[in-house]
């Protein structure tokens, strides 16, 4: 039996905009899959202010991830903490993690609005190799002067060594992009010493003459980092599942899975036959988080023709067995699989209604 879950983040509209939106939208094949589905339509509701969006939860839940249990100060009991992925990631970027707990660390901006501060998107910033070594060369000592190690990914991500910060509360930059950080600060153990910190990195790098460089140049200034993800230096061990084109951040889960691929195309997925297969289509976080509806929309049409409609004929041409969607928004997740048989209800007629919010449908 072959059978794959596809998981699309942002795939649901948001409540204000969603008729709006699906409106514009002609995908014949991703109707029939959702209308055509074996058993009703599960939405979970997610806590607004949690440190996940719920696609990132949904995905970590997948995999034998090592626990890293926080206390919210003033709660006396565990919170749900970002996903402890430092190690994983680290582990991906071929460095080597014998011992410590870890973060993992992201060039930032952090921009001022109307009476709080605002971080923006990661994927925005756009560093090259070479600025970001330069960055991280100029920090290196202020790390070294409180006796924390800090070590080098890519030019995206870095790691920060703090072992007695184990029950530090952290979130995703993709559940706090947008909003005011204050909330999603880090949070209990070793909150203090890395906003001190991270104070200090934030002054260094002000004047820092690649920021001013990037100022003339109408881009944004590199002011700030991002810290999640904190995890013990635990080994991984590999799963039952096969998975496809992990998204930015979570790459590292690969090393949980049976075989785990990077930039597969669809037929690939589908020739791959997998029993437990795993595919994220990550092409509609980017759009949402900044608002961009119209390429939104682009991206989820794309969808339609490179995805959905092969995976739709796979099933028709018996390829696959059946097929679970996941698909998210910043605060629900709908869970529905199709197969083979519930595909033959032709008296269903193909909608997207499905992924209005519950109270619209």
């Amino acid at each position: 039996m072959s059978h794959l879950t596809t998981l699309l983040p942002f795939g649901l509209p948001p409540q204000e905009l969603a008729r709006d939106l699906l409106r514009e939208l002609k995908l014949p094949a991703l109707a029939t899959l959702l209308a055509r589905s074996k058993t009703g339509h599960q939405r979970q509701q997610f806590d607004d202010f949690a440190r996940a969006l719920p696609h990132e939860m949904w995905l970590a839940s997948q995999f034998s991830l090592p626990a890293f249990d926080a206390v919210a100060p003033g709660q006396g009991q565990s919170v749900q903490n970002s996903p402890a992925l430092a190690c994983a990631a680290m582990r991906a970027l071929g460095l080597r993690v014998e011992e410590g707990v870890w973060f993992i660390l992201h060039p930032a901006h952090i921009h001022i609005a109307r009476d709080h501060l605002v971080l923006t998107d990661i994927r925005q910033i756009g560093l090259s190799e070479a600025d970001s070594r330069e960055l991280f060369d100029a920090a290196l000592p202020l790390f070294a002067e409180v006796g924390r190690t800090l070590v080098y990914g890519n030019a995206n991500t870095w790691f920060l060594r703090a072992d007695d910060w184990q029950g530090l509360l952290s979130s995703t930059p993709d559940a706090t992009c947008g909003h005011n950080i204050d909330i999603w600060m880090p949070q209990g153990d070793g909150a203090q010493a890395w906003r001190k910190l991270q104070n200090e990195v934030q002054m260094l790098w002000f004047a820092h003459p690649l920021n001013q460089r990037r100022e003339m140049q109408g881009r944004q200034t590199v002011n700030s980092l991002w810290l999640w993800g904190g995890a013990g230096a635990q080994p991984s061990t590999p799963g039952q599942r096969q998975v496809f084109n992990l998204p930015d951040g979570f790459a590292g889960l690969g090393q949980y899975a049976k075989t785990a691929h990077t930039d597969a195309s669809i037929a690939e997925v589908i020739a791959a036959k997998p029993e437990h297969g795993l595919l994220t289509l990550d092409h509609l976080i980017q759009p949402a988080l900044t608002g961009e509806w119209s390429s939104w929309l682009q991206q989820l049409q794309n969808l339609e023709s490179s995805c959905f409609a092969p995976l739709l004929q796979a099933m028709q041409q018996r390829q696959l067995d059946s097929l679970s969607l996941i698909i998210t928004d910043n605060a629900h997740t709908l869970e529905l699989t199709t197969t083979r048989l519930s595909l033959k209800k032709f008296w269903l007629k193909p909608v997207l209604t499905g992924l209005l919010p519950a109270h619209s449908s």
